[in-house]
């Protein structure tokens, strides 16, 4: 599609103030968005409209704001590309690290497997494609809560019991957060020996393109086998966690 129809322009409009939503600065006047585009501020001004009358764009004053039909849209483009470019990334994590690769998300208190990539040397039994397991030891426990502040957590957990599954489990939403917030400075989640004992696991938080997390990139395997190797697959579970966010349309990060 070309930039110069008029189908094309009003893409362009509209991702501008998406990528000002995304910046953290919802609303844009047609000037900014011209500024933006570098383009003519009549020509905008028809192209937001336009936008406007489609449902992608909501108008408050001066102030063009993305619309909900867009969010639906781009959010199940994301669901789908999470399912599509999700089986990639992890068919290429696991290829390069010899190791099983899964990517989970949250549902309630507990994180669900909806892809994953095992392969036969990783001496890892089973599928557990949509099985539950508790979120403060999951392997995609303190990936998929990333970003959620305190409050969130503990609403989280308000119901769980912290039941002991391995030798390292953590005891209390304190616990879970303090080994989160080791995470974070990190880069990537250890969890050692918390799901069940001689298990070690490797994730990454998965954002979508309004920044929010939708999933985690997890690497799984044998304690043995994978603690002497866990720098080298945590560079390569960040590698694909950002390709894999690059497709959801999360901007790079510097």
């Amino acid at each position: 599609m070309s930039k110069t129809s008029s189908m094309g322009r009003g893409l362009m409009a509209v991702l501008a103030v998406g990528s000002r939503h995304a910046a953290g600065r919802p609303g844009a006047s047609v000037a900014e968005v011209a500024v933006d585009l570098e383009k003519d501020r009549s020509q905008v001004a028809r192209s937001l409209r336009t936008a406007e009358q489609e449902g992608f764009l909501v108008r408050s004053g001066r102030a063009y704001t993305l619309g909900w039909d867009f969010f639906t849209d781009a959010q199940l483009i994301t669901a789908s590309r999470l399912q599509s470019d999700g089986a990639a990334a992890l068919e290429a994590l696991a290829a390069g690290t010899d190791e099983a690769c899964f990517l989970g998300v949250l549902q309630g208190d507990s994180t669900v497997t909806i892809g994953e990539s095992v392969p036969a040397s990783s001496n890892l039994v089973g599928s557990w494609l949509g099985r539950p397991y508790p979120a403060y030891c999951s392997d995609a426990g303190q990936a998929v809560l990333w970003e959620a502040p305190e409050a969130e957590v503990r609403t989280v957990f308000a119901n769980a019991a912290f039941v002991r599954h391995g030798p390292k489990t953590p005891a209390s939403i304190e616990e879970f957060l303090a080994r989160r917030d080791a995470a974070r400075t990190r880069g990537y989640s250890i969890v050692d020996e918390e799901a069940e004992p001689g298990l070690y696991s490797l994730a990454v938080p998965i954002r979508d393109f309004k920044g929010d997390v939708v999933a985690a990139l997890q690497i799984v395997g044998i304690r043995d086998r994978l603690q002497p190797r866990r720098d080298s697959c945590a560079a390569a579970l960040v590698e694909q966690g950002r390709w894999l966010e690059s497709r959801l349309g999360f901007p790079p990060q510097p």
